[in-house]
């Protein structure tokens, strides 16, 4: 069973971006594989450490984690991108670690000045260029009606968003032509280097030029205006389970909008909208009708049809029925989002009160008022009996 994010990096649940960075750091730098050669178990900790902050520190991944545990975030926190030295899908060591360079001997420690980059073999800068930028997500909503939510529903969506440029094939450039940035010489960032009395600090940050590609384009297209996306229209199918519920949401990678210039599209997020129901009330898996009733029906006994998410069906109320009776009708309420089998369906019985009445029906009521049998005394359930006899008890 996999740990829990939070127990792994010994923060709370409320904790905030800055306290789950410090922790993280703080891990990171006991375990790092540097500093404990050939110790598999410091080694296995660092990875839990990496894959607990990708998740803590992505605010969408943070979400479905404390909504659904691990499975909201896939079988591998690193799923959203390879893994790197030790693998850590995500993070950027170099600016984690950039202010405790002289720790691995970045202020005249003996590595070089390349520091912590260093440690992980190279010496040069390392390069955030990439194949464009990544897309932007989407969220939307989906209304469904309790009966799409009981067996569970397959829809599909027309989305409006972001697509590749039909002109020039998401490039961006007419002629498909680009040029190594001139500011950031191809690495995709630019870096400003400070020394304090703590050693040195590395600022690192995206290039303003090319927004970390590396390469600017060349002959830009006309169409795009060299961005190589277009607003358009998609139709994307989304497989809903039975069971979900109000404000939960299904995330379909790689169905947002597309990166520009050939970067990786990002996420659609469906978020679920449950329709109110003209009969039933919710009660998580099991849903909640309710029957009026007759007094005459109540008394006797009597076949009535209700309805369900299924469909109308025959149900018996038993002679002598009480007003709030609940009747239970197995298996058609809402299907169990994890496991199988279906909740059940509750029909609450209460006594009908009709506001007008014909002449010959309160002649009719005024004769059954006289019976004997009728009244909550004859039964032992008079509340003004009881109360005064609990009063002569209590006052002997």
């Amino acid at each position: 069973m996999k740990k829990d994010y939070y127990e792994i990096l010994g923060v709370g649940r409320s904790a905030d971006k800055d306290e789950i960075k410090k922790a993280y750091r703080k891990l990171a730098l006991k375990y790092h594989p540097d500093k404990n050669p050939d110790n598999k178990d410091a080694e296995d900790h660092f990875k839990e450490v990496n894959e607990a902050y990708e998740v803590l520190s992505n605010d969408d991944k943070r979400r479905r984690y404390d909504q659904f545990g691990h499975a909201g975030v896939g079988s591998s926190a690193a799923s959203g991108g390879g893994a790197g030295a030790y693998g850590a899908g995500g993070a950027d060591f170099s600016d984690i670690f950039s202010a405790f360079n002289d720790m691995f001997g970045g202020a005249g420690g003996g590595r070089g000045r390349g520091g912590f980059e260093d440690a992980f073999g190279g010496g040069g800068r390392r390069s955030r260029a990439s194949a464009g930028i990544q897309g932007t997500d989407l969220k939307i909503r989906l209304k469904l009606t309790l009966e799409e939510i009981a067996k569970g529903v397959e829809k599909t969506l027309k989305i409006k968003k972001q697509v590749p440029c039909k002109e020039c094939n998401g490039s961006g450039s007419k002629t498909g032509a680009t040029e190594t940035c001139p500011t950031c010489h191809g690495t995709g960032e630019v870096r400003q280097a400070s020394k304090t009395m703590f050693g040195q600090f590395v600022n690192i940050a995206a290039c303003p030029s090319c927004g970390g590609e590396g390469r600017i384009v060349k002959d830009r297209c006309p169409a795009c205006y060299g961005e190589g996306i277009k607003q358009g229209e998609v139709r994307v199918k989304v497989t809903v389970p039975a069971g979900v519920q109000d404000n939960n949401y299904l995330t379909l990678r790689g169905q947002g909008n597309s990166g520009p210039r050939g970067g990786a599209a990002g996420d659609l997020v469906v978020v679920i909208e449950e329709k109110p129901h003209e009969f039933f009330v919710r009660n998580g898996d099991d849903v909640i009708y309710s029957l009026a009733v007759s007094f005459p029906d109540l008394v006797l006994g009597t076949k009535v049809e209700v309805p369900t998410l299924d469909g109308a069906i025959k149900m018996t109320i038993p002679p002598s029925t009480q007003p709030e009776t609940m009747l239970r009708i197995t298996g058609h309420g809402i299907g169990h989002l994890r496991g199988s089998g279906r909740g059940d369906q509750y029909v609450k019985v209460n006594v009908f009160v009709p506001k007008d009445l014909a002449q010959s029906d309160k002649e009719l009521l005024k004769g059954l008022r006289k019976s004997p049998g009728i009244s909550p005394e004859a039964h032992g359930t008079g509340t003004e009996k009881s109360f005064f006899e609990k009063m002569k008890d209590i006052i002997g």
